[in-house]
């Protein structure tokens, strides 16, 4: 999610080729609007930035004629203000001494444009960097130094962001990290920070790592670090980076989809941040809670996230709903809508064709349309009354991971909202997701064997499980080319039950609460030959029915839908490699569906 690149140098030089040749390599992490600037020795600041692609804005706006001694650049990618070119970062202060970028999210970016506007600085776009930039202003002009005046920012912004900030005061740049991403680099004659290593290693392997809760001071001749807490110094040696440029890329990782199944608690804090600070959250479930009629309509993923957010909805607001794939709807239901009926319209792009079919008979009917998607400036961004963003930066890889566990933990945030109730319970979530991710993947790696020659299998859920084991399958298929079904577990006995023979495995994802109907499922396929694989929370009655279980931490039956969705997730993973494919980009398939 969006990607920032400094660089300081000795004296004034061109700098044009190195901020773009930065911005080339930050642009795998997605974006939809760029911009550079560069200061030279005499305080003057070049700023260009537009929306649209790396070197079509570059030609257009003549990135590579900037020059100076200090230069940033930042691909934006949109959640606060729509990609517009005042939106684009960098952003300058009131006056134009100061000049910034940041990736991630300043959760209460409304709150603080306000607060800046009413102190008489000059607020020009609705994006949370520009907050940086004027949080950091704001004391600077009240006589702090750069780096007192950044420790007093970085108590007034909430979330999770990095920042590099540049004055005409100084031959420096800053740069300051609270849960994104911050390596500094340090060359001959130069420093350079960046969202991550791509952008540096053709510069220099010397790297420093930086920890939340840090200042950097960047000059030509090094680095300094600081504590936000107290403005000590921090000691700490630069390592150097030996893997290549493909392993930077892809965070050491063999796959960006393995990555990305490792990103989800941290997109997942980030989008708990983000609606905490919301001001649609409330209006949103105040309008889903009144509707004559409720639907969720989504395609794939997202309609398994539907159903989820469904049975979220039933437990914890009362409130029925209605899950429905998105070309079904306007058969079955078009022709009932009524201006009293509210429908939320799921996409990862905010493009898929299905859906904003769904969204125009919707609006032609007069529905109140409500949108979850992961694009800022997306059609379906556009044509929805309010709508949330899942925060989840750019997905590589065609399967959907980090996108599917946000749009769930939406519709559970909505959901107790709908209900009246705290979410305090969701603050366990990210650390769930880890340990997660600790604990599950030597059990999954075990399993593989077992489907060695497989081309047929199932995985049942229930209840809340259900869309789960309906996504788990989908993993399958999708990046193993098996074709696998997901199924409700109490739908097994009426037909499929038929496929079972010995050693025939089949996969059970079972909630804390659903283990006595899910071990009746099971003894139906263990009496059978079949072979029984869990995923569920440690429990002895299924222990002492199943041949295989993938435990699972404890987190109770609201969040273990979301805890179990990652071995799932991993086992697909594991089996695509397993069978020689490449789980990023299966064929036949495409990120984004924009045809019917």
């Amino acid at each position: 999610m969006c990607g920032i690149f400094g660089f300081v140098t000795v004296s004034d030089r061109p700098l044009g080729d190195v901020l773009l040749g930065a911005a080339r390599r930050l642009a795998y992490r997605g974006y939809d609007s760029v911009g550079m600037a560069a200061i030279d020795g005499d305080g003057h600041v070049d700023l260009r930035k537009d929306v649209g692609r790396v070197d079509e804005v570059a030609a257009r706006l003549g990135f590579t004629d900037l020059a100076g001694r200090r230069g940033i650049v930042q691909l934006r990618w949109a959640t606060f203000g729509a990609p517009s070119r005042v939106n684009a970062q960098p952003h300058l202060d009131s006056d134009g001494d100061l000049v910034g970028a940041h990736n991630g999210n300043v959760v209460n970016n409304v709150q603080l444009r306000r607060l800046f506007a009413d102190e008489g600085m000059i607020v020009r776009s609705t994006n949370d960097g520009e907050s940086c930039v004027h949080a950091v202003e704001r004391y600077v002009d009240r006589g702090a130094s750069m780096i007192d005046a950044i420790r007093q920012a970085y108590r007034l912004l909430e979330g999770d962001y990095a920042f590099v900030i540049g004055s005409v005061a100084d031959d420096t740049l800053y740069a300051f990290k609270k849960g994104s991403g911050l390596v500094i680099g340090l060359g001959d004659g130069f420093t350079c920070c960046s969202s991550d290593l791509p952008s540096i290693l053709p510069l220099t392997a010397r790297i420093l790592r930086m920890e939340d809760g840090e200042v950097a001071t960047l000059s030509a001749a090094g680095v300094t670090l600081h504590r936000v807490s107290d403005g000590a110094p921090v000691a700490r040696e630069p390592e150097v980076f030996t893997g290549g440029m493909e392993a930077a890329v892809k965070g050491g990782y063999p796959h960006f989809m393995l990555k990305e199944i490792h990103e989800q608690p941290r997109v997942a804090a980030e989008l708990l941040h983000l609606l905490d600070a919301s001001p649609h959250v409330d209006p949103m479930a105040e309008a889903m809670q009144r509707a004559r009629h409720l639907y969720y309509v989504g395609c794939g993923t997202s309609y398994h996230a539907c159903l989820v957010g469904a049975v979220y909805a039933a437990r914890l607001a009362r409130r029925p709903v209605v899950p429905v794939l998105a070309p079904q709807f306007t058969a079955q239901y078009g022709p009932t809508l009524e201006p009293s009926d509210v429908a939320v319209f799921v996409s990862q792009s905010g493009e898929t064709k299905d859906v904003l079919n769904a969204l125009a008979v919707a609006g032609a009917r007069g529905v109140t349309s409500l949108g979850l998607l992961n694009v800022i400036g997306s059609t379906l961004m556009h044509k929805s009354r309010t709508y949330l963003p899942l925060a989840c930066g750019y997905e590589i890889s065609v399967p959907a991971t980090k996108t599917f566990i946000n749009q769930v933990v939406t519709f559970l945030y909505l959901a107790y909202r709908m209900g009246g109730r705290p979410t305090d319970e969701l603050r366990r979530l990210p650390d769930l997701l880890s340990a997660t991710l600790d604990a599950v993947d030597p059990a999954v790696a075990a399993l593989v064997p077992l489907f060695e020659g497989r081309r047929d299998l199932y995985q049942l859920g229930y209840g809340l499980t259900f869309g789960i084991a309906l996504e788990g399958a989908l993993k399958l298929k999708e990046i193993t080319y098996a074709h696998c079904e997901g199924m409700l577990s109490t739908e097994f006995k009426h037909g499929p039950l038929s496929a079972v023979d010995e050693g025939y495995p089949v996969i059970f994802v079972a909630g804390p609460e659903d283990v006595p109907v899910m071990v009746s499922a099971v003894n139906e396929v263990t009496t059978r030959g079949g072979r029984a694989i869990a995923i569920a929370e440690p429990d002895a009655r299924l222990e002492a029915n199943v041949h295989d279980l993938v435990a699972l931490p404890e987190a109770g039956a609201l969040l273990n839908p979301l805890v179990a969705t990652i071995p799932l997730q991993l086992l697909a993973y594991r089996l695509s490699v397993a069978r020689g494919l490449d789980p990023d980009f299966p064929r036949n398939l495409s990120k984004t569906l924009t045809v019917d």
